[in-house]
């Protein structure tokens, strides 16, 4: 099986990100897709990040009836911080009988150098990407191991939600109804 990995801190997940994921399960080569909660990306700073495990919640409330797409705690369980080089090796030796792949926006592409052995990356995985405004011609997006999609653009991030739930904004259709709740529930990002 074919499964693409969508990292990130899911700090809320939202439609923007389900959006990507359910293009790439079902409008490419792609079997399946994983959101991979990150406990802490190491190129970003520290911010208003909650909980781990109250992500890893709200993204599976998130995905509970979607087809092809599932939640993957693992980097939750790997030595901090997490590199998604070693985080694809120990898939791999989890998972002999899959191959994966990295889904990735073309802003990621860009900053790809930077990451823990990048080369290996490239030489060893498929890359998917995603187009993001303002990143459209990356080095590397004509190298072999990457795959540029025609996933469709939303302007939505999760800074802005949380923006909008502090100023006390209705942030209905951004986030699915039942994550929605459990923000409500647990008065996050206020």
């Amino acid at each position: 099986m074919k499964i693409g990995l969508l990292f990130g801190s899911f700090n809320p997940i939202h439609i923007g990100h389900l959006i990507i994921a359910n293009y790439l399960a079902n409008h490419t080569t792609l079997d399946k897709v994983w959101l991979v909660v990150s406990p802490q990306n190491p190129l970003k700073k520290y911010g208003d990040l909650i909980n781990t495990y109250d992500r890893l919640e709200m993204a599976r409330l998130a995905t509970d009836n979607a087809q092809n797409i599932q939640v993957s705690d693992v980097e939750l369980r790997l030595p901090q911080p997490s590199y998604t080089i070693d985080t694809l090796t120990h898939l791999k030796e989890m998972y002999p009988e899959h191959e994966f792949a990295l889904i990735m926006g073309s802003d990621n592409l860009v900053s790809l150098p930077k990451w823990k052995n990048y080369k290996l990356i490239l030489r060893d995985y498929r890359i998917y990407v995603y187009p993001r405004p303002g990143y459209e011609n990356a080095e590397l997006a004509s190298h072999p191991s990457v795959t540029i999609t025609m996933t469709p653009q939303m302007e939505l991030s999760a800074t802005f939600i949380r923006k909008s739930i502090a100023e006390k904004k209705n942030v209905q259709y951004f986030v699915p109804d039942p994550v929605l709740k459990f923000i409500e529930s647990k008065s996050l990002y206020k």
